[in-house]
């Protein structure tokens, strides 16, 4: 491993966990003193820096939309995950869409800024060894999105992968959320890169890297018999990589 990349890893990871602390106290005014749409910005404005922070590894970051999805009705966007760093870039980029993430209960406790944002924006905390409550939580999150037309975010495969192979998704998160929430459609975001940039999960980062995240055309999943929506999306993301690198998982 180059010399280069436990040096520049090192600065990332001190102006992440630097800006992490600083913004856990502003979060807590913001939300106590101005309310829940004050705590979304300061959320956002966070998310903004923990993106540019990989800027310091000589990272190239691409956001793009195939297709801008529809406003004015609650959305899904389903992704393929393989790094924590997946997750700043989608806040900040999706900002607009006021999007909730289905996230794992142990991220809820002990983390600046991010413990804290959990627990107060409406995320969905599931126990993965608990297959009720977490199918409870799923449903209680798509009927907000439902009722006050936000957006949810899902990583179907379950887990990040490591190696950046596209894991199997698994349909129950997604038919409950669609379930609850019968006007959303279904937003496929395809991930790329960050599993080189963030080797097995590991550190240090790789410098030098691209990644990127692709919004595909959003689609009525209606127009879908219920129990294929999840592959189809699942289709999605693969032909795609397979289309743009290659690949062939």
């Amino acid at each position: 491993m180059r010399f280069i990349d436990y040096l520049l890893s090192g600065l990332v990871l001190f102006a992440f966990g630097l800006f992490l602390l600083i913004f856990h106290p502003i979060q807590v005014i913001a939300f106590r003193v101005f309310g829940p749409r004050a705590h979304k910005h300061s959320v956002d404005i966070l998310n903004f820096f923990l993106t540019n922070t990989l800027l310091l590894q000589g990272t190239r970051m691409q956001f793009r939309f195939l297709e801008k999805p529809p406003t004015g009705r609650p959305l899904i966007f389903v992704a393929n995950h393989q790094s924590m760093h997946d997750i700043p870039g989608l806040i900040w980029h999706l900002r607009r869409y006021s999007a909730l993430f289905v996230s794992k209960i142990e991220l809820a406790k002990g983390i600046p800024s991010i413990s804290y944002n959990l627990q107060k924006s409406g995320a969905a905390l599931i126990n993965r060894k608990d297959g009720r409550q977490a199918m409870t939580e799923i449903a209680r999150l798509g009927t907000l999105i439902q009722e006050k037309t936000y957006s949810a975010i899902i990583f179907p495969e379950g887990t990040r992968s490591r190696t950046g192979q596209l894991k199997e998704f698994q349909p129950g998160g997604l038919a409950t959320l669609l379930k609850k929430a019968p006007d959303a459609w279904v937003v496929p975001i395809v991930i790329e890169g960050l599993s080189r940039m963030n080797p097995k999960g590991n550190y240090p980062l790789r410098a030098g890297c691209r990644i990127s995240w692709t919004v595909l055309p959003s689609f009525d999943p209606r127009e879908i018999p219920p129990l294929e929506v999840t592959k189809h999306v699942e289709n999605m993301i693969r032909d795609y990589r397979r289309q743009q690198w290659g690949y062939s998982d």
